[in-house]
């Protein structure tokens, strides 16, 4: 891994990385390959994962992860960025893949949604509004480079696989002279059962917004 990646900048992050590194070590591969219905390959000790349109292969137990060379996308934060190495293996250690009926979920409608929607609305939906409500040809440049779908939404909505069998739908209204621009991300319905956590739900809204300015 060429790039630092910054766990220090504040102790919520850093204890965070430290215990479920220690949680990942201890667990068995077999287990956590069965229970997040991932591909792991026992010889190699390496399971492989998909985020957001990029194969990345991760080893057990030392967390060391690396795209697959072939990739046109160019952006990575499964090897640079703290939030997505973090939110990955709270999936491992402690989420797992559940099927989803097709049904989205807004994030006011996930349990403990409401009591965090204030800052999910200031992280990631004002943060994705203000990014491309005026950009929209941008964000879809954007969608089609990381292999998300069109779907008919908003002046401008997206269908995009954050993990395998998690589905996110990015959905945009341009702005006009009365309205500012506005967002809305929605989860397919199996991911309070892949995330133990509303807190996890805001980091996914981060790490795709993450991913959105990157590409920018």
């Amino acid at each position: 891994m060429g790039m630092e990646v910054n766990y220090e900048k504040d102790s919520k992050e850093r204890i965070p990385f430290e215990h479920y590194l220690e949680e990942f070590r201890q667990a068995d591969p077999e287990e956590i390959a069965q229970r997040c219905a991932l591909p792991y390959d026992p010889e190699t000790k390496t399971f492989q994962v998909c985020l957001m349109g990029v194969t990345y292969t991760v080893s057990w137990p030392d967390y060391e992860v690396a795209h697959e060379k072939e990739d046109r996308i160019g952006y990575y934060p499964l090897e640079t960025k703290a939030n997505a190495r973090i939110l990955l293996l709270r999936y491992l250690t402690e989420g797992g893949a559940a099927p989803s009926t097709g049904k989205f979920l807004t994030y006011r409608e996930i349990p403990w949604g409401e009591v965090y929607f204030k800052q999910f609305q200031g992280r990631c939906l004002f943060r994705m509004a203000f990014g491309f409500g005026n950009k929209l040809q941008v964000f879809r440049e954007i969608m089609e480079r990381v292999g998300a779908r069109p779907i008919k939404a908003g002046d401008a909505g997206y269908e995009l696989e954050f993990l395998k069998g998690l589905q996110v739908q990015l959905i945009l209204w341009e702005g006009d002279d009365e309205f500012p621009p506005s967002a809305q991300i929605l989860f397919s319905d199996n991911f309070p059962v892949a995330f133990t956590q509303g807190e996890d739900m805001a980091v996914v809204g981060d790490v795709v917004n993450d991913m959105l300015k990157a590409l920018k």
